[in-house]
Protein backbone atom coordinates (compact mmCIF):
# COMPACT_ATOMS: atom_id res chain seq x y z
CA UNK A 1 0.00 0.00 0.00
CA UNK A 2 1.01 3.70 -1.23
CA UNK A 3 2.25 5.45 2.20
CA UNK A 4 1.88 9.25 2.58
CA UNK A 5 4.28 11.26 0.97
CA UNK A 6 6.54 13.16 3.40
CA UNK A 7 9.41 16.04 2.65
CA UNK A 8 12.82 15.61 4.13
CA UNK A 9 14.65 16.07 7.67
CA UNK A 10 16.99 18.14 6.52
CA UNK A 11 14.66 21.06 5.56
CA UNK A 12 13.47 21.22 9.26
CA UNK A 13 16.83 20.93 11.13
CA UNK A 14 18.18 24.09 12.72
CA UNK A 15 18.25 25.15 16.35
CA UNK A 16 17.13 23.63 19.94
CA UNK A 17 12.89 23.81 20.09
CA UNK A 18 11.03 26.33 21.76
CA UNK A 19 8.36 24.68 22.73
CA UNK A 20 6.81 24.00 26.28
CA UNK A 21 5.27 21.11 27.57
CA UNK A 22 5.00 20.98 31.26
CA UNK A 23 1.83 22.09 32.04
CA UNK A 24 0.28 19.18 30.18
CA UNK A 25 2.53 16.53 32.44
CA UNK A 26 0.30 13.93 33.65
CA UNK A 27 3.10 13.32 36.65
CA UNK A 28 5.40 14.83 38.40
CA UNK A 29 8.70 13.84 36.58
CA UNK A 30 9.63 15.84 34.47
CA UNK A 31 12.21 14.67 31.91
CA UNK A 32 14.23 14.36 29.01
CA UNK A 33 14.74 10.93 27.22
CA UNK A 34 18.05 9.48 26.96
CA UNK A 35 17.90 6.78 23.94
CA UNK A 36 18.84 3.38 25.40
CA UNK A 37 22.64 2.46 23.65
CA UNK A 38 23.57 -0.93 25.08
CA UNK A 39 26.02 -1.90 22.59
CA UNK A 40 24.96 0.30 19.24
CA UNK A 41 23.30 3.67 18.04
CA UNK A 42 19.73 2.59 17.40
CA UNK A 43 18.75 3.16 13.71
CA UNK A 44 17.95 6.51 12.25
CA UNK A 45 17.57 8.49 15.60
CA UNK A 46 20.75 10.83 15.41
CA UNK A 47 21.23 13.05 18.44
CA UNK A 48 23.58 15.02 16.11
CA UNK A 49 21.04 17.70 15.51
CA UNK A 50 18.06 19.63 16.57
CA UNK A 51 14.86 20.92 15.78
CA UNK A 52 13.19 24.46 15.73
CA UNK A 53 9.74 24.50 15.56
CA UNK A 54 6.97 25.39 17.85
CA UNK A 55 4.08 23.49 18.92
CA UNK A 56 0.51 24.01 17.79
CA UNK A 57 -1.30 26.26 20.29
CA UNK A 58 -4.83 24.56 19.05
CA UNK A 59 -6.07 22.79 22.01
CA UNK A 60 -8.85 20.95 19.72
CA UNK A 61 -6.43 19.48 17.34
CA UNK A 62 -4.59 16.11 17.55
CA UNK A 63 -1.99 14.99 15.07
CA UNK A 64 -1.93 11.34 13.51
CA UNK A 65 0.96 10.04 12.02
CA UNK A 66 -0.46 7.50 9.61
CA UNK A 67 1.85 5.99 7.78
CA UNK A 68 -0.68 4.28 5.05
CA UNK A 69 -1.08 1.17 6.48
CA UNK A 70 -3.96 -0.50 7.68
CA UNK A 71 -7.51 0.52 9.48
CA UNK A 72 -7.26 3.87 10.85
CA UNK A 73 -10.46 5.08 9.93
CA UNK A 74 -11.61 3.92 13.11
CA UNK A 75 -9.39 5.79 15.65
CA UNK A 76 -10.08 8.96 13.51
CA UNK A 77 -13.99 8.29 13.93
CA UNK A 78 -13.23 7.64 17.60
CA UNK A 79 -11.19 10.98 17.92
CA UNK A 80 -13.71 12.55 16.19
CA UNK A 81 -16.58 11.12 18.33
CA UNK A 82 -14.51 12.24 21.09
CA UNK A 83 -14.71 15.56 19.79
CA UNK A 84 -11.27 16.79 18.70
CA UNK A 85 -9.89 17.18 15.05
CA UNK A 86 -7.47 15.65 13.25
CA UNK A 87 -4.10 16.92 11.25
CA UNK A 88 -2.37 14.42 9.62
CA UNK A 89 1.04 14.52 9.34
CA UNK A 90 2.89 14.96 6.22
CA UNK A 91 6.26 15.82 6.79
CA UNK A 92 8.65 15.77 9.51
CA UNK A 93 8.41 19.12 10.91
CA UNK A 94 4.09 18.19 11.37
CA UNK A 95 5.36 15.70 13.85
CA UNK A 96 7.83 18.44 15.74
CA UNK A 97 4.55 21.30 15.51
CA UNK A 98 2.41 18.37 17.16
CA UNK A 99 0.51 19.73 20.89
CA UNK A 100 -0.88 16.22 20.83
CA UNK A 101 0.43 13.08 18.67
CA UNK A 102 -0.82 9.56 18.29
CA UNK A 103 0.82 7.54 16.57
CA UNK A 104 -1.51 4.38 15.37
CA UNK A 105 1.26 1.69 14.25
CA UNK A 106 -0.77 -1.14 12.04
CA UNK A 107 1.01 -3.92 10.17
CA UNK A 108 4.18 -5.65 10.55
CA UNK A 109 7.70 -4.13 12.05
CA UNK A 110 9.98 -4.08 9.18
CA UNK A 111 7.66 -1.98 6.79
CA UNK A 112 6.58 0.16 9.42
CA UNK A 113 9.96 1.00 9.94
CA UNK A 114 11.04 1.07 6.74
CA UNK A 115 8.33 4.17 6.22
CA UNK A 116 9.21 6.08 8.77
CA UNK A 117 13.16 6.11 7.64
CA UNK A 118 12.59 6.78 4.15
CA UNK A 119 10.24 9.24 4.68
CA UNK A 120 12.55 11.07 7.34
CA UNK A 121 9.79 10.65 10.63
CA UNK A 122 12.00 8.46 12.32
CA UNK A 123 14.17 11.08 13.65
CA UNK A 124 11.24 13.52 14.18
CA UNK A 125 9.72 10.89 16.05
CA UNK A 126 12.33 10.01 18.32
CA UNK A 127 13.29 13.79 19.10
CA UNK A 128 9.76 14.63 19.79
CA UNK A 129 9.57 11.72 22.02
CA UNK A 130 13.11 12.49 23.81
CA UNK A 131 11.54 16.32 24.47
CA UNK A 132 8.55 14.83 26.96
CA UNK A 133 5.51 15.85 25.04
CA UNK A 134 2.46 14.19 24.62
CA UNK A 135 2.49 11.28 22.77
CA UNK A 136 0.01 8.00 22.34
CA UNK A 137 1.72 4.77 20.67
CA UNK A 138 -1.17 2.41 19.49
CA UNK A 139 -0.22 -1.44 18.67
CA UNK A 140 2.79 -1.36 16.52
CA UNK A 141 2.95 2.18 18.05
CA UNK A 142 4.09 1.12 21.12
CA UNK A 143 6.65 -1.80 19.45
CA UNK A 144 8.51 0.28 17.25
CA UNK A 145 9.83 2.20 20.70
CA UNK A 146 11.77 -0.39 21.48
CA UNK A 147 15.12 -2.17 20.39
CA UNK A 148 14.50 -4.33 17.74
CA UNK A 149 11.91 -7.28 16.88
CA UNK A 150 11.96 -10.59 15.61
CA UNK A 151 9.02 -10.10 13.66
CA UNK A 152 10.98 -11.21 10.00
CA UNK A 153 14.22 -9.94 11.32
CA UNK A 154 15.66 -8.88 13.40
CA UNK A 155 14.96 -5.28 12.49
CA UNK A 156 15.64 -2.05 14.58
CA UNK A 157 13.00 -0.20 16.31
CA UNK A 158 13.46 3.49 17.10
CA UNK A 159 15.50 2.18 19.99
CA UNK A 160 13.56 3.98 22.65
CA UNK A 161 13.05 1.43 25.58
CA UNK A 162 15.01 -1.30 26.46
CA UNK A 163 14.09 -4.61 24.97
CA UNK A 164 13.30 -6.94 21.87
CA UNK A 165 10.06 -7.40 20.97
CA UNK A 166 9.35 -11.39 20.16
CA UNK A 167 6.36 -13.66 19.04
CA UNK A 168 4.23 -15.13 21.65
CA UNK A 169 5.12 -18.86 22.38
CA UNK A 170 2.65 -21.30 21.06
CA UNK A 171 4.25 -23.68 22.53
CA UNK A 172 2.93 -23.10 26.17
CA UNK A 173 -0.27 -23.77 24.82
CA UNK A 174 -1.39 -20.53 23.69
CA UNK A 175 -2.85 -19.58 20.60
CA UNK A 176 -1.09 -17.20 18.32
CA UNK A 177 -1.98 -14.25 17.30
CA UNK A 178 -3.57 -12.86 20.48
CA UNK A 179 -6.71 -12.13 19.81
CA UNK A 180 -9.51 -11.02 21.86
CA UNK A 181 -10.69 -9.09 25.09
CA UNK A 182 -8.06 -9.28 27.81
CA UNK A 183 -7.76 -8.33 31.10
CA UNK A 184 -4.90 -5.76 32.42
CA UNK A 185 -2.86 -5.60 35.41
CA UNK A 186 -2.00 -2.18 36.52
CA UNK A 187 1.52 -1.68 37.40
CA UNK A 188 1.56 1.90 38.43
CA UNK A 189 -0.89 4.58 38.39
CA UNK A 190 -1.01 6.83 35.11
CA UNK A 191 -3.74 8.88 34.27
CA UNK A 192 -5.11 7.36 31.08
CA UNK A 193 -5.96 3.87 32.47
CA UNK A 194 -7.74 5.55 35.60
CA UNK A 195 -11.19 3.01 36.17
CA UNK A 196 -10.22 0.35 33.71
CA UNK A 197 -8.38 -2.14 35.46
CA UNK A 198 -11.35 -4.24 35.99
CA UNK A 199 -12.47 -4.00 32.11
CA UNK A 200 -11.34 -6.18 29.32
CA UNK A 201 -9.74 -4.52 26.46
CA UNK A 202 -8.95 -5.75 22.15
CA UNK A 203 -5.72 -7.01 21.49
CA UNK A 204 -4.87 -8.01 18.42
CA UNK A 205 -1.13 -9.23 17.74
CA UNK A 206 1.23 -11.87 17.20
CA UNK A 207 4.73 -9.92 18.78
CA UNK A 208 4.73 -8.52 22.33
CA UNK A 209 7.74 -6.90 24.25
CA UNK A 210 8.39 -8.69 27.58
CA UNK A 211 9.15 -7.16 31.63
CA UNK A 212 12.63 -6.69 32.62
CA UNK A 213 14.81 -4.67 34.76
CA UNK A 214 15.97 -2.35 32.03
CA UNK A 215 12.69 -1.60 31.14
CA UNK A 216 10.12 -2.22 34.45
CA UNK A 217 10.41 2.09 34.85
CA UNK A 218 8.62 2.38 31.98
CA UNK A 219 6.14 -0.06 32.49
CA UNK A 220 2.08 0.99 33.48
CA UNK A 221 0.48 -1.78 33.18
CA UNK A 222 0.67 -6.11 31.69
CA UNK A 223 -1.27 -8.87 30.40
CA UNK A 224 -1.24 -12.47 31.10
CA UNK A 225 -1.39 -14.59 28.01
CA UNK A 226 1.00 -17.54 28.50
CA UNK A 227 3.37 -15.16 29.93
CA UNK A 228 3.23 -11.35 31.25
CA UNK A 229 3.75 -9.30 28.68
CA UNK A 230 3.59 -5.38 28.47
CA UNK A 231 0.33 -3.66 27.83
CA UNK A 232 1.15 -0.36 28.21
CA UNK A 233 3.84 1.97 28.87
CA UNK A 234 3.96 5.51 30.56
CA UNK A 235 7.33 8.16 31.75
CA UNK A 236 6.46 11.60 31.87
CA UNK A 237 3.89 12.81 29.09
CA UNK A 238 4.65 9.59 26.84
CA UNK A 239 2.07 6.80 26.45
CA UNK A 240 1.54 3.88 24.59
CA UNK A 241 -0.77 0.34 24.75
CA UNK A 242 -0.59 -2.75 22.97
CA UNK A 243 -4.27 -2.92 22.92
CA UNK A 244 -6.28 -1.04 20.44
CA UNK A 245 -8.61 1.46 22.75
CA UNK A 246 -10.05 2.51 19.14
CA UNK A 247 -11.97 -0.84 19.08
CA UNK A 248 -12.39 -1.14 22.98
CA UNK A 249 -15.22 -0.02 22.91
CA UNK A 250 -16.56 2.77 26.09
CA UNK A 251 -13.06 1.22 27.92
CA UNK A 252 -11.32 2.41 24.83
CA UNK A 253 -12.75 5.39 24.64
CA UNK A 254 -12.06 6.70 28.07
CA UNK A 255 -8.46 5.82 27.94
CA UNK A 256 -8.33 8.30 24.26
CA UNK A 257 -10.76 11.13 25.96
CA UNK A 258 -8.10 11.12 28.85
CA UNK A 259 -4.66 11.39 26.62
CA UNK A 260 -6.76 13.91 24.77
CA UNK A 261 -7.82 16.29 27.72
CA UNK A 262 -6.20 15.44 30.60
CA UNK A 263 -7.62 18.07 32.49
CA UNK A 264 -11.27 18.09 31.51
CA UNK A 265 -12.11 15.13 34.19
CA UNK A 266 -15.22 14.51 32.04
CA UNK A 267 -15.26 10.78 31.19
CA UNK A 268 -17.95 8.19 31.06
CA UNK A 269 -18.65 6.26 34.60
CA UNK A 270 -17.50 3.29 33.47
CA UNK A 271 -19.34 0.09 33.74
CA UNK A 272 -17.56 -1.79 36.59
CA UNK A 273 -16.15 -5.37 34.81
CA UNK A 274 -14.94 -8.68 36.70
CA UNK A 275 -12.13 -8.82 33.92
CA UNK A 276 -9.62 -11.95 34.54
CA UNK A 277 -8.26 -13.21 31.46
CA UNK A 278 -8.69 -13.98 27.76
CA UNK A 279 -12.79 -13.47 27.47
CA UNK A 280 -14.57 -15.64 24.81
CA UNK A 281 -16.02 -13.78 22.53
CA UNK A 282 -19.51 -13.31 21.22
CA UNK A 283 -19.85 -12.52 17.14
CA UNK A 284 -22.61 -10.77 15.11
CA UNK A 285 -22.41 -11.55 11.66
CA UNK A 286 -24.49 -9.84 8.81
CA UNK A 287 -24.70 -11.31 5.67
CA UNK A 288 -25.37 -8.77 3.22
CA UNK A 289 -26.24 -8.77 -0.75
CA UNK A 290 -28.21 -6.57 -3.17
CA UNK A 291 -32.17 -7.86 -2.96
CA UNK A 292 -33.69 -7.82 -6.43
CA UNK A 293 -34.34 -4.16 -6.31
CA UNK A 294 -30.98 -3.41 -5.98
CA UNK A 295 -30.93 -2.64 -2.11
CA UNK A 296 -28.19 -3.48 -0.23
CA UNK A 297 -29.24 -5.70 3.02
CA UNK A 298 -28.70 -7.94 5.80
CA UNK A 299 -30.11 -11.58 4.68
CA UNK A 300 -29.66 -15.03 5.89
CA UNK A 301 -29.81 -18.31 4.66
CA UNK A 302 -30.89 -21.97 5.23
CA UNK A 303 -28.22 -23.87 4.36
CA UNK A 304 -27.01 -21.19 2.22
CA UNK A 305 -30.18 -20.78 0.45
CA UNK A 306 -31.40 -16.56 0.79
CA UNK A 307 -34.28 -16.40 -0.78
CA UNK A 308 -37.79 -16.99 0.64
CA UNK A 309 -39.95 -20.02 -0.17
CA UNK A 310 -42.75 -17.58 -1.14
CA UNK A 311 -44.22 -17.53 -5.02
CA UNK A 312 -41.84 -14.36 -5.50
CA UNK A 313 -38.87 -16.21 -4.28
CA UNK A 314 -37.13 -13.01 -2.42
CA UNK A 315 -33.73 -12.44 -1.15
CA UNK A 316 -35.05 -12.38 2.58
CA UNK A 317 -34.78 -9.15 3.87
CA UNK A 318 -33.64 -8.94 7.43
CA UNK A 319 -32.76 -5.02 7.88
CA UNK A 320 -30.36 -2.37 6.51
CA UNK A 321 -26.27 -3.32 7.83
CA UNK A 322 -25.54 0.00 9.23
CA UNK A 323 -28.23 0.05 11.55
CA UNK A 324 -28.00 -3.28 12.73
CA UNK A 325 -24.11 -3.34 13.03
CA UNK A 326 -25.00 -0.35 15.55
CA UNK A 327 -27.63 -1.89 17.40
CA UNK A 328 -25.04 -5.22 17.40
CA UNK A 329 -22.29 -3.07 19.29
CA UNK A 330 -25.00 -1.46 21.84
CA UNK A 331 -25.96 -4.64 22.64
CA UNK A 332 -22.38 -6.19 23.43
CA UNK A 333 -20.87 -7.77 20.26
CA UNK A 334 -17.47 -8.44 20.90
CA UNK A 335 -17.04 -7.80 17.07
CA UNK A 336 -19.27 -7.33 14.21
CA UNK A 337 -18.78 -9.31 10.55
CA UNK A 338 -20.05 -8.51 7.12
CA UNK A 339 -19.91 -11.04 4.28
CA UNK A 340 -20.71 -9.97 1.30
CA UNK A 341 -22.35 -11.92 -0.67
CA UNK A 342 -23.47 -10.18 -3.64
CA UNK A 343 -22.24 -10.83 -7.44
CA UNK A 344 -19.23 -8.59 -7.76
CA UNK A 345 -17.21 -11.31 -9.75
CA UNK A 346 -15.98 -8.85 -12.48
CA UNK A 347 -14.89 -5.59 -10.37
CA UNK A 348 -14.50 -5.78 -6.39
CA UNK A 349 -13.31 -2.69 -6.14
CA UNK A 350 -16.33 -1.07 -7.90
CA UNK A 351 -18.47 -2.35 -5.02
CA UNK A 352 -18.76 1.12 -3.66
CA UNK A 353 -22.37 0.30 -1.61
CA UNK A 354 -20.06 -2.34 0.79
CA UNK A 355 -17.33 0.15 1.29
CA UNK A 356 -19.67 2.47 2.09
CA UNK A 357 -21.09 0.36 4.69
CA UNK A 358 -17.77 -0.54 5.93
CA UNK A 359 -17.31 3.77 6.31
CA UNK A 360 -20.94 4.46 8.37
CA UNK A 361 -20.39 1.46 10.06
CA UNK A 362 -17.12 2.70 11.46
CA UNK A 363 -18.18 6.03 12.48
CA UNK A 364 -20.62 4.71 15.74
CA UNK A 365 -18.89 0.45 15.90
CA UNK A 366 -15.90 0.69 18.33
CA UNK A 367 -15.29 -2.70 18.47
CA UNK A 368 -13.66 -5.11 15.37
CA UNK A 369 -15.02 -5.20 11.98
CA UNK A 370 -14.44 -7.88 10.12
CA UNK A 371 -15.21 -8.05 5.99
CA UNK A 372 -15.21 -10.59 3.37
CA UNK A 373 -15.92 -11.61 -0.24
CA UNK A 374 -14.94 -10.87 -3.38
CA UNK A 375 -10.86 -10.36 -1.90
CA UNK A 376 -8.39 -11.90 -4.72
CA UNK A 377 -7.04 -11.27 -7.80
CA UNK A 378 -8.32 -10.34 -10.57
CA UNK A 379 -8.52 -7.91 -14.24
CA UNK A 380 -11.33 -5.16 -14.45
CA UNK A 381 -13.58 -4.92 -17.68
CA UNK A 382 -10.46 -2.44 -19.46
CA UNK A 383 -7.83 -5.15 -18.55
CA UNK A 384 -6.82 -3.53 -15.54
CA UNK A 385 -4.94 -5.91 -13.14
CA UNK A 386 -5.77 -5.58 -9.69
CA UNK A 387 -3.88 -7.93 -6.64
CA UNK A 388 -5.62 -9.16 -3.68
CA UNK A 389 -3.33 -6.65 -1.79
CA UNK A 390 -4.63 -3.60 -3.27
CA UNK A 391 -8.15 -4.94 -2.87
CA UNK A 392 -7.71 -6.03 0.79
CA UNK A 393 -6.11 -1.87 0.97
CA UNK A 394 -9.21 -0.66 -0.06
CA UNK A 395 -11.08 -2.98 2.47
CA UNK A 396 -8.59 -1.73 5.44
CA UNK A 397 -9.05 2.33 4.48
CA UNK A 398 -12.93 1.82 4.78
CA UNK A 399 -13.27 0.51 8.07
CA UNK A 400 -12.45 -2.99 8.16
CA UNK A 401 -10.16 -4.48 10.68
CA UNK A 402 -9.58 -7.61 9.48
CA UNK A 403 -10.58 -9.23 5.82
CA UNK A 404 -11.67 -13.10 5.45
CA UNK A 405 -10.88 -14.55 2.15
CA UNK A 406 -12.92 -17.41 1.38
CA UNK A 407 -12.39 -19.28 -1.88
CA UNK A 408 -9.15 -17.84 -2.49
CA UNK A 409 -7.89 -19.77 0.09
CA UNK A 410 -8.99 -23.06 -0.62
CA UNK A 411 -7.17 -22.82 -4.14
CA UNK A 412 -3.78 -21.38 -2.47
CA UNK A 413 -3.95 -24.39 0.06
CA UNK A 414 -4.77 -26.78 -2.56
CA UNK A 415 -1.51 -25.38 -4.79
CA UNK A 416 0.72 -25.82 -1.44
CA UNK A 417 -0.12 -28.92 -0.54
CA UNK A 418 0.58 -30.73 -4.45
CA UNK A 419 3.38 -28.81 -4.75
CA UNK A 420 5.00 -28.40 -0.66
CA UNK A 421 5.78 -25.05 -1.86
CA UNK A 422 4.82 -21.31 -0.53
CA UNK A 423 4.49 -19.15 -3.54
CA UNK A 424 3.97 -16.11 -1.84
CA UNK A 425 1.27 -14.92 -4.39
CA UNK A 426 -1.60 -16.07 -3.12
CA UNK A 427 -3.82 -13.50 -1.53
CA UNK A 428 -3.49 -15.07 1.55
CA UNK A 429 0.26 -14.75 1.77
CA UNK A 430 0.63 -11.35 0.32
CA UNK A 431 -1.51 -10.06 2.95
CA UNK A 432 -0.59 -11.79 5.91
CA UNK A 433 2.98 -10.61 4.53
CA UNK A 434 2.02 -6.79 4.42
CA UNK A 435 -0.78 -6.51 7.51
CA UNK A 436 0.69 -9.29 9.28
CA UNK A 437 -1.38 -12.67 9.83
CA UNK A 438 -3.43 -11.15 13.02
CA UNK A 439 -5.59 -9.09 9.92
CA UNK A 440 -6.28 -12.13 7.94
CA UNK A 441 -9.16 -14.54 8.63
CA UNK A 442 -9.81 -17.76 6.41
CA UNK A 443 -13.29 -18.58 6.24
CA UNK A 444 -13.69 -22.49 5.71
CA UNK A 445 -17.37 -23.93 4.27
CA UNK A 446 -17.33 -27.64 4.49
CA UNK A 447 -19.97 -30.25 4.06
CA UNK A 448 -20.30 -33.64 5.88
CA UNK A 449 -19.45 -36.29 4.16
CA UNK A 450 -20.77 -39.50 5.71
CA UNK A 451 -18.86 -43.10 5.62
CA UNK A 452 -18.44 -46.15 7.20
CA UNK A 453 -15.13 -47.06 7.16
CA UNK A 454 -12.67 -44.31 7.84
CA UNK A 455 -9.55 -45.63 5.58
CA UNK A 456 -11.91 -45.20 2.87
CA UNK A 457 -10.60 -41.89 2.22
CA UNK A 458 -7.39 -40.11 1.92
CA UNK A 459 -8.17 -37.24 4.67
CA UNK A 460 -9.30 -36.82 7.98
CA UNK A 461 -12.57 -38.66 9.64
CA UNK A 462 -14.49 -37.94 13.05
CA UNK A 463 -16.03 -40.79 14.64
CA UNK A 464 -19.68 -38.54 14.51
CA UNK A 465 -22.17 -38.34 17.26
CA UNK A 466 -25.26 -38.36 14.94
CA UNK A 467 -24.61 -41.40 12.67
CA UNK A 468 -25.42 -40.77 9.29
CA UNK A 469 -28.70 -41.88 7.20
CA UNK A 470 -27.57 -45.29 6.56
CA UNK A 471 -25.59 -45.63 9.90
CA UNK A 472 -22.23 -44.58 9.27
CA UNK A 473 -20.39 -43.91 12.29
CA UNK A 474 -17.91 -41.30 10.35
CA UNK A 475 -17.05 -38.88 8.75
CA UNK A 476 -14.92 -36.39 6.77
CA UNK A 477 -15.69 -32.89 6.30
CA UNK A 478 -15.38 -31.67 2.34
CA UNK A 479 -15.03 -27.93 1.75
CA UNK A 480 -16.51 -26.05 -1.18
CA UNK A 481 -15.69 -22.71 -2.85
CA UNK A 482 -18.40 -20.13 -4.42
CA UNK A 483 -20.87 -19.83 -1.98
CA UNK A 484 -21.08 -23.95 -0.62
CA UNK A 485 -21.83 -24.08 -4.41
CA UNK A 486 -18.67 -26.43 -5.69
CA UNK A 487 -17.21 -29.21 -3.28
CA UNK A 488 -13.32 -29.39 -4.00
CA UNK A 489 -11.11 -32.37 -3.16
CA UNK A 490 -9.72 -31.37 -0.06
CA UNK A 491 -11.37 -31.91 3.71
CA UNK A 492 -11.63 -28.82 6.32
CA UNK A 493 -8.92 -30.55 8.66
CA UNK A 494 -5.81 -30.63 5.57
CA UNK A 495 -7.12 -27.22 4.40
CA UNK A 496 -6.79 -25.54 7.97
CA UNK A 497 -3.65 -26.85 8.88
CA UNK A 498 -2.48 -25.27 5.29
CA UNK A 499 -4.07 -22.22 5.38
CA UNK A 500 -2.11 -21.81 8.86
CA UNK A 501 1.16 -22.63 7.10
CA UNK A 502 0.32 -19.80 4.70
CA UNK A 503 -0.32 -16.87 7.11
CA UNK A 504 -3.93 -17.07 8.34
CA UNK A 505 -4.58 -15.93 11.71
CA UNK A 506 -7.70 -17.37 12.28
CA UNK A 507 -10.25 -19.45 11.17
CA UNK A 508 -13.95 -18.66 10.53
CA UNK A 509 -15.45 -22.80 10.51
CA UNK A 510 -18.72 -22.98 9.59
CA UNK A 511 -20.54 -25.62 8.17
CA UNK A 512 -23.16 -26.05 5.52
CA UNK A 513 -25.45 -28.77 7.40
CA UNK A 514 -25.91 -26.78 10.07
CA UNK A 515 -26.68 -23.23 8.63
CA UNK A 516 -29.97 -21.80 9.60
CA UNK A 517 -31.05 -24.73 11.73
CA UNK A 518 -31.02 -23.55 15.36
CA UNK A 519 -29.76 -27.23 16.36
CA UNK A 520 -26.45 -26.04 17.43
CA UNK A 521 -22.78 -25.84 15.93
CA UNK A 522 -21.43 -28.66 14.59
CA UNK A 523 -19.24 -29.95 17.85
CA UNK A 524 -18.00 -32.93 16.10
CA UNK A 525 -15.99 -30.31 13.51
CA UNK A 526 -15.01 -27.56 15.63
CA UNK A 527 -13.24 -29.80 18.00
CA UNK A 528 -11.33 -31.82 15.11
CA UNK A 529 -10.15 -28.06 13.71
CA UNK A 530 -9.44 -25.94 17.16
CA UNK A 531 -7.20 -29.17 18.11
CA UNK A 532 -5.54 -29.30 14.79
CA UNK A 533 -4.17 -25.72 15.05
CA UNK A 534 -2.90 -23.25 16.94
CA UNK A 535 -4.60 -20.07 15.69
CA UNK A 536 -8.21 -19.02 17.30
CA UNK A 537 -11.04 -20.65 15.95
CA UNK A 538 -14.75 -19.42 15.36
CA UNK A 539 -17.49 -21.50 15.65
CA UNK A 540 -20.15 -20.58 13.28
CA UNK A 541 -23.33 -22.21 11.89
CA UNK A 542 -26.41 -23.55 13.49
CA UNK A 543 -26.86 -21.49 17.06
CA UNK A 544 -30.68 -21.44 17.93
CA UNK A 545 -30.22 -21.39 22.05
CA UNK A 546 -28.15 -19.55 24.69
CA UNK A 547 -26.71 -23.19 25.53
CA UNK A 548 -25.18 -23.70 22.48
CA UNK A 549 -22.54 -20.92 22.66
CA UNK A 550 -21.99 -22.47 25.90
CA UNK A 551 -21.49 -26.10 24.98
CA UNK A 552 -19.17 -24.93 21.95
CA UNK A 553 -16.60 -23.01 24.40
CA UNK A 554 -16.74 -26.26 27.22
CA UNK A 555 -16.29 -29.03 24.48
CA UNK A 556 -14.16 -27.58 22.06
CA UNK A 557 -10.97 -24.91 22.27
CA UNK A 558 -12.77 -22.62 19.97
CA UNK A 559 -11.71 -19.03 20.79
CA UNK A 560 -15.01 -17.54 19.52
CA UNK A 561 -18.70 -18.23 18.30
CA UNK A 562 -20.52 -16.73 15.63
CA UNK A 563 -24.03 -16.02 14.98
CA UNK A 564 -26.58 -13.86 12.88
CA UNK A 565 -30.23 -15.28 12.65
CA UNK A 566 -31.02 -15.71 15.90
CA UNK A 567 -29.66 -11.49 16.20
CA UNK A 568 -31.01 -10.88 13.38
CA UNK A 569 -34.76 -11.98 14.57
CA UNK A 570 -34.52 -11.20 18.04
CA UNK A 571 -35.10 -14.96 19.44
CA UNK A 572 -31.79 -14.67 21.47
CA UNK A 573 -30.22 -10.96 22.41
CA UNK A 574 -26.61 -11.09 22.96
CA UNK A 575 -26.79 -9.90 26.35
CA UNK A 576 -28.55 -13.15 26.87
CA UNK A 577 -26.23 -15.05 25.40
CA UNK A 578 -23.11 -13.47 28.12
CA UNK A 579 -25.25 -13.24 30.99
CA UNK A 580 -25.76 -17.13 30.30
CA UNK A 581 -22.11 -17.86 29.99
CA UNK A 582 -21.08 -15.77 32.56
CA UNK A 583 -22.90 -17.97 35.01
CA UNK A 584 -21.70 -20.86 33.34
CA UNK A 585 -18.61 -19.81 35.26
CA UNK A 586 -17.25 -18.87 30.90
CA UNK A 587 -15.16 -15.70 30.82
CA UNK A 588 -17.14 -12.85 28.46
CA UNK A 589 -16.63 -9.26 28.32
CA UNK A 590 -19.98 -7.30 29.68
Amino acid sequence: MEAASFTSTSQLLTAESTASFSSYSSSSQSLRFLRYKPNAKPLNCKSSRSFSVRASTDDSVVTLLDYGAGNVRSLRNAIKHIGFDIKDVQTPEDILKAKRLIFPGVGAFAPAMDVLNKKGMAEALCTYIEQDRPFLGICLGLQLLFESSEENGPVKGLGLIPGVVGRFDSSKGIRVPHIGWNALQIAKDTQILDDIGNSHVYFVHSYRAMPSDDNREWISSTCKYGDNFIASIQRGNVHAVQFHPEKSGDVGLSVLRRFLNPKSGKTQKLVQGNASKLAKRVIACLDVRTNDKGDLVVTKGDQYDVREHTKENEVRNLGKPVDLAGQYYKDGADEVSFLNITAFRDFPLGDLPMLKVLRYASENVFVPLTVGGGIRDFKDGNGRYYSSLEVASEYFRSGADKISIGSDAVYAAEEYLKSGVKSGKSSLEQISRVYGNQAVVVSIDPRRVYVKDPKAVEFRTVKVRNPGPNAEEYAWYQCTVSGGREGRPIGAYELAKAVEELGAGEILLNCIDCDGQGKGFDIDLIKLISDAVSIPVIASSGAGTVEHFSEVFRETNASAALAAGIFHRKEVPIQAVKGHLSKEGIEVRM
